[in-house]
């Protein structure tokens, strides 16, 4: 089962573990349009011409050749749930401390987002974190 957690608790970790992650699994577009400060990009899935969603077959390369397994991981996407699912791929994949923050970024019926929440916002393609220089590493 994977935890759930708040954006405010996500956010209160990270900034207590300074190895704790927010990783953002949706689009780069929504990526660069604004996500949590400090946030890594790979997109869990990809959205065709007809906006239909399509697995990112390199998110687990790119995700494994990124982070180490026990790494604090807080998964979150526009609303929390292509991060769910890609937390639990994450947890199949062995990675053993991952979190969905509920309501992502963007906030859900059922929970308020990052954006809505007040809390440290970048946006653009932040060296070294977005999914194209990641994606060079792996």
């Amino acid at each position: 089962m994977i935890p759930q957690v708040t954006p405010e608790q996500a956010a209160a970790a990270i900034k207590k573990q300074p190895d704790a992650v927010y990783l953002d699994v949706r689009s780069e577009e929504e990526f660069r349009a604004g996500h949590p400060q400090g946030a890594y990009n790979v997109p869990v899935v990809f959205f065709d011409a007809a906006h239909r969603p399509v697995a990112n077959t390199d998110f687990d390369r790119v995700v494994q050749a990124t982070f180490a397994r026990d790494t604090r991981l807080f998964v979150g996407c526009q609303s929390g749930v292509r991060s769910q699912h890609a937390a639990e791929r994450l947890q199949a994949l062995g990675f053993t401390n991952v979190s969905n923050v509920a309501g992502g970024f963007g906030g859900s019926p059922a929970a308020r987002g990052w954006r809505d929440s007040g809390l440290p916002r970048g946006s653009g393609d932040p060296e070294g974190r977005s999914y194209a220089d990641l994606g060079k590493r792996a």
